[in-house]
């Protein structure tokens, strides 16, 4: 990897702080806290004190030397000057404010005519003003060349800290097994991590420097069209790209941009990470393909259906005048020669009379089951309650003087067809009275539990032959029985024809039971 790559790295993921720390108040606070000799109050204010002191002592000890009046007074200028550049330097800018007072009341006091006074004669005030720029000279000088020492050391460590960042950084991007790439504005690739050299082929040497729209062919598809727009607005932007390879062989890149901005908030270069999302692609397309394929055979398997269901229903409706002319004209003959057949012929009579009735229910059955997959819903408000009570009326014939004991729960209402949902209970209610025949006290349960996804559950329960849960998925089939037709009737197109309405409805049934310990059949519905 080129040695530049790293800090150009560094600084696209931590930008670099401003240069200027700004303003004198934070650099004096700045300064008072961290490069200061002196850090308690007490002593910085006490060594400004005493470095006046110092210097007075020896201004006023240089007077009784004889020194020339003039003499005197420059060195006393000296002396105090060199004390507030010793307090500022060593004590801050507080304790240096007050050693130039200090050093401006004693030189006013002890060096200005007329001395041990305030006042300051006119011929005497030329010599407080240069005094005064004195002063101020040492202090701005003091200011200045903290301040410079202070921002190189500053620019010094800052620029440590960022080669370490860099150096770090560079190290981690180039261990990443993730495609990673920094170009500028003008699309040149100034950083090529190994992920990218992994992905694409070209080495970090081959690629820095290079557009890399042209290097890697980039092609953006519609969704992608406007990408840079997107990114000098947000700054970040997200997309799917086809890129070409050293091989020449293309590969879609789920490519992310973060757009880096200088110190000004202009546009100065883009982090870009690419994945490689080809075999996903691939998947997806043939998910579509398989998606379109089965669409297709779902429509041919509709219109194949359709067609049965109506070559079922031409078939049955067109068997039904041919089986009642043989059950009528059986039933005549029956009547009318039966005294002249034997037992064995009656029989025969019999049988074939049976068998056509037996036809006959299988027709209007089949017709059933069809019209209900051809009828529309209409769906409306359904009282099931009432509902049962009309199907346990229709049943009466069949049941008879049996003694069945019925247990009614309570039972919503539910959204659905009344016509159908009438039909469904029949069938169920139907086959518990059938299957508990040999029960010397039959017992029926109908109720409902809360489903899932605002629905209800309705249950049909009772305590006839049951049946194995390992056939449990031949109950529903058209024409499936678990038991013999000897013992009990039945098409075998009951629960198929249930089956077809709760599904109709959105709904599910299934069944649970044992041999000899009775069954139940559970349905859902949508709540009203």
């Amino acid at each position: 990897m080129p040695e530049q790559s790293a800090p150009v790295t560094a600084e696209m993921v931590h930008s670099v702080e401003s240069s200027s720390d700004g303003g004198a108040r934070r650099f004096f606070a700045r300064w008072d806290r961290k490069f200061l000799r002196l850090q308690s109050p007490v002593a910085r204010y006490g060594f400004a004190i005493a470095c006046i002191a110092v210097a007075l002592g020896l201004a006023l000890a240089s007077s009784q030397l004889e020194f020339r009046e003039v003499g005197l007074i420059g060195l006393a200028r000296v002396l105090l000057t060199v004390a507030v550049v010793l307090a500022a330097w060593y004590a801050g800018i507080g304790p240096a404010v007050v050693a130039v007072a200090l050093a401006t009341a004693a030189y006013v006091f002890f060096f200005t005519e007329p001395i041990y006074s305030f006042a300051v004669s006119w011929e005497d005030s030329p010599n407080l003003v240069v005094f005064l720029v004195w002063e101020a000279g040492a202090l701005w000088f003091v200011i200045v060349r903290r301040l410079t020492e202070t921002e190189l050391r500053a620019a010094r460590d800052r620029l440590e800290r960022e080669v370490v960042q860099r150096t770090q950084q560079a190290r981690l991007l180039d261990q990443t097994h993730d495609s990673i790439f920094v170009r500028d504005m003008n699309d040149v690739i100034i950083y090529w991590n190994r992920g990218a050299q992994e992905l694409y082929g070209w080495s970090a040497q081959d690629a820095v420097g290079k557009n890399s729209q042209e290097l890697l062919g980039t092609v953006f598809p519609s969704a992608a069209a406007g990408a840079r727009d997107a990114l000098l607005e947000r700054d970040r932007w997200e997309g799917e790209l086809i890129e070409t390879k050293a091989d020449e062989t293309q590969v879609v890149v789920d490519s992310r941009w973060s757009l880096r901005r200088d110190d000004q908030g202009q546009p100065a270069a883009v982090l870009v990470t690419n994945n490689d999302i080809t075999p996903r692609k691939h998947r997806e397309e043939e998910i579509v393909a398989l998606n379109r394929e089965l669409i297709k055979r779902t429509e041919d398997l509709g219109a194949a259906n359709k067609e049965l269901e109506a070559f079922a229903y031409s078939v049955s409706h067109d068997l039904r005048a041919p089986v009642r002319h043989v059950i009528g004209y059986s039933e005549l003959l029956h009547k009318q020669a039966c005294s002249t057949l034997d037992e064995k012929s009656r029989r025969y009579m019999q049988a074939i009379l049976e068998s056509a009735k037996r036809m006959g229910a299988l027709i209007d059955d089949l017709l059933g089951f069809s019209r209900i997959g051809r009828a529309d819903t209409n769906k409306t408000t359904v009282d099931l309650g009432q509902l049962v009570s009309e199907a346990i009326a229709e049943l009466r014939p069949q049941i008879g003087d049996r003694d069945i004991a019925w247990s009614l729960g309570a039972l919503p209402a539910c959204h659905g067809d009344r016509a159908m949902l009438r039909i469904a209970l029949v069938n169920l209610i139907s086959n518990a009275v059938k299957f508990s025949r040999h029960r010397a006290r039959a017992e029926i349960a109908i109720g409902s539990t809360e489903g899932q996804h605002n629905q209800i559950e309705v249950f049909v329960k009772d305590n006839g032959a049951g049946f194995d849960m390992r056939h449990a998925d031949k109950l529903f089939g058209v024409f499936q029985r678990l038991h013999l037709s000897e013992e009990f009737e039945g098409t075998g197109i009951g629960l198929a024809t249930v089956q077809r309405i709760i599904h109709r409805h959105g709904g599910n049934i299934r069944a649970e039971g044992a041999v000899d310990q009775g069954a139940t059949f559970y349905f859902s519905l949508a709540k009203a």
